[in-house]
């Protein structure tokens, strides 16, 4: 194991040590794991979603559920492959009946988040929804440019970070095609924003 995939599996191991964290009880209860994230530690691109779902919470992977085929989609519409990016969350447990995530749970789970972009030092971070959005962009130097994410989505900003300039675009989240099949159309042209900057 590399000095990278090693930090990351210490995240994991704290996290699933939480018993601070208000959803530890809950994902007890019903058997569920934490979702730390998935891919290359090596990845140039980072995709931060807002919490894990109950097909994520039962396999301890990220985006494997219905929207997780969509990512794989728009993944593919652009020639990447799932392998070859990092794919993480703000919130690292399931909130109960997939509800959003409460502020003391992001400011419980954000730390590890922060240290996940630390150590895969990406060019690159894609937000998905407005929950991702709103934390990358207030942590990272972008909250004098933070908006409704209806006029945010498919924008590239750029922030400085201790290894380099870094690129964060804010995407829709890809689970909104489940509701709203315009949207699907809309990710897709905001995905080949994405082939542009890599």
């Amino acid at each position: 194991m590399n000095e990278r995939a090693e930090q990351l599996e210490e995240i994991r191991k704290k996290v699933l040590n939480l018993k601070k964290s208000p959803l530890y009880k809950y994902r007890v209860e019903n058997n569920y794991v934490p979702v730390i994230g998935g891919g290359s530690e090596n990845a140039k691109i980072i995709f931060i979603g807002e919490a894990p779902g109950q097909n994520e919470a039962k396999t301890g992977l990220p985006f494997v559920g219905r929207s997780g085929k969509f990512l794989d989609e728009l993944l593919d519409s652009i020639e990447i492959k799932r392998d070859d990016v990092y794919i993480t969350s703000v919130v690292k447990d399931r909130p109960p009946k997939n509800r959003d995530p409460k502020p003391e749970e992001i400011s419980i789970y954000a730390p590890f988040l922060d240290e996940q972009i630390k150590i895969i030092k990406p060019m690159i971070i894609v937000t998905l929804g407005r929950f991702a959005m709103n934390y990358v962009m207030n942590h990272y130097g972008l909250e004098n440019e933070l908006k409704p994410i209806g006029e945010l989505h498919g924008r590239v900003f750029e922030t400085k970070m201790s290894w380099g300039k870094v690129k964060v675009l804010t995407l829709y989240h890809p689970s909104i095609s489940i509701y709203n099949q315009h949207s699907k159309s809309i990710l897709f042209e905001d995905f080949k924003i994405l082939k542009t900057l890599i």
